[in-house]
């Protein structure tokens, strides 16, 4: 794996888990740790997620040398 796939996959499971914590207590993590979440700081972490969603989703759809899907950075 890749560092930049290892990178975004890392990034979606503290995205993921984030949003667990939203979905069962109403807790958002990111805005804890960074000052709340309209802190420029949580703005960043946010938006560094949500692309290393969009770079995953990308990789995802992309055919890999063998004409297959590539799936979790095997290329």
């Amino acid at each position: 794996m890749k560092p930049i796939d290892l990178l975004a996959t890392i990034l979606l499971v503290v995205g993921g888990l984030n949003w667990g914590l939203w979905g069962a207590f109403e807790f958002d993590l990111v805005a804890a740790i960074f000052g709340g979440n309209t802190a420029m700081l949580a703005k960043v972490v946010y938006s560094v997620v949500g692309l290393a969603a969009v770079y995953r989703g990308v990789r995802l759809a992309m055919p890999g040398p063998t004409g297959r899907r590539v799936a979790m950075g095997n290329a």
